[in-house]
């Protein structure tokens, strides 16, 4: 089976976090077992200590101590009774500390200022260690020596170490729990990845029908929608350029056929009459007017998919920018017998914006109108709202569907294929207009009802210092 990076990767890290969190809290767990064992084993003798020195300060008889001697070789600690001098006057089983032995002196002069001591130590033979606690024997301001009570620890390491094999049993088993836990989720997270991955691929080969099965809501989920959308996108882009293609080979060839076909007439003067020849001399010179004029939107759209145009913003009014493009486009209009009716306040606030990208973006608006409008009027609005100033062209043309509306502004699409030929046009005019107005800050929203017109609408901020 083969295993794949990323389920190593989240596993590894999943699997370290979980041992970081696992070893200082086995940690901290032994520390509180074993300090509450040794809490209870010192308080026990410091209690056990504290009680023998004040019977044997009350009495002050050798019969209490040699009762108290006898009384702890029966019980499970070791007692020691040494006097002012330090040296041992009772010992019950502390075998390496005879009589003759005297107590250390720093410890002595802890006692003798009637401090209790608590400390641990070793037989010297067996190496069993012990915890002590020395309580002074004092009555009034006299000291008379000091009661040592002890009590081994390997009762408590014995427990301790039962806790610690408890411990790491349980953490070796919470281990492989986890681990299985976390191949399991890292198998869960990591698979719809790879997939992704593998539907990518695919994608970038050129199988723009693969789709990704969304697995869940999540970020995930998002990005496997996400390339699912890319590929319709991409799916869409290439069916469009594809199309484009061919409608611009065939755009081309038309005017080229006729710019060939008629320079060869005139070439070889088979024309009869100066009219026919000033015919021929008009198409050509139409062709190549609407051959310059293909070309020229095929660079611009070049140069803005490059991010190569140059805006020169300043602050412009509108309806200069509109009267001149109308005073461009009215004999089109006329010669189709279109009236052009216009509607503006006397003064509209300055916007920022390149005046001659303006002019562009209105002329390629009109000239639309005009092309897919037969009769009727086309209607041109100007008016300010309170941040903004709204540009309307409508006309009363062939429409559009409206499952065309979402998809007007792309690159290379064409309305009703057929009708774009008769019409002309090239598919790229709207493309270049929603560029030229997203690039100067504005929108642009187009609504249309089939057979009844369309109606695009231009929104611009007004800037704040031209009014």
């Amino acid at each position: 089976m083969n295993v794949n990076r990323i389920v190593i990767k989240l596993g590894s890290t999943m699997i370290l976090l979980f041992l970081v969190v696992l070893l200082p809290l086995g940690y901290v767990i032994n520390q509180i077992f074993s300090g509450f064992y040794y809490n209870q084993v010192q308080q026990h003798i410091e209690r056990l200590a504290a009680r023998y020195a004040n019977e044997v300060a009350t009495s002050r008889s050798t019969m209490t101590v040699n009762m108290i001697e006898m009384m702890s070789s029966f019980s499970d600690v070791k007692m020691m009774v040494v006097d002012a001098e330090g040296k041992v006057m009772a010992n019950s089983g502390v075998a390496w500390k005879p009589q003759s032995s005297p107590i250390p002196e720093e410890e002595m002069q802890e006692l003798i200022r009637g401090r209790a001591l608590e400390m641990e130590m070793v037989d010297p033979g067996s190496g069993e260690r012990f915890l002590a606690s020395g309580q002074p024997i004092i009555v009034g301001q006299h000291f008379y020596g000091a009661v040592y009570v002890l009590s081994s620890v390997n009762g408590i390491d014995q427990s301790l170490q039962k806790v610690r094999q408890s411990l790491i049993l349980s953490g070796i088993g919470a281990f492989f729990l986890a681990l299985g836990f976390t191949f399991v989720l890292s198998r869960k997270l990591s698979d719809p990845l790879v997939r992704m991955e593998t539907a990518t691929r695919r994608i970038a080969q050129g199988d723009l029908n693969t789709r990704v099965q969304i697995p869940s809501n999540d970020e995930i989920g998002s990005l496997a929608k996400a390339i699912n959308d890319l590929a319709v996108d991409l799916q869409r882009y290439r069916d469009t350029r594809r199309e484009f293609f061919a409608n611009i080979s065939h755009e081309l060839r038309t005017p080229m056929t006729y710019l060939e076909g008629y320079a060869k007439v005139l070439r070889d003067g088979l024309y009869e009459t100066e009219e026919e020849k000033q015919k021929y001399l008009d198409i050509i010179h139409q062709e190549s007017i609407r051959l310059t004029h293909m070309i020229h939107d095929l660079f611009e759209l070049s140069k803005m998919e490059e991010g190569k145009i140059i805006l020169h913003m300043e602050w412009i009014d509108l309806t200069e920018v509109m009267d001149h493009v109308i005073q461009k486009v009215k004999p089109k209009a006329k010669s189709k017998g279109l009236d052009i009716r216009v509607e503006q306040p006397d003064r509209l606030p300055l916007v920022y914006a390149d005046g001659l990208r303006m002019g562009q973006v209105f002329m390629n608006l009109l000239d639309n109108a005009i092309r897919y409008t037969e009769t009727g009027t086309i209607q041109v609005q100007l008016r300010q709202e309170p941040s903004h100033v709204v540009t309307i062209v409508e006309d009363s043309g062939i429409g559009i569907p409206p499952e065309e509306l979402p998809s007007i502004f792309e690159r290379f699409y064409r309305v009703e294929k057929s009708r774009s030929r008769e019409h002309g046009g090239t598919g790229l005019g709207l493309a270049i207009v929603k560029q030229l107005v997203d690039m100067q800050g504005g929108t642009i929203q187009v609504s249309s009802v089939l057979g009844k017109g369309t109606r695009f609408e231009i929104t611009l901020p007004i800037g704040g210092d031209s009014q």
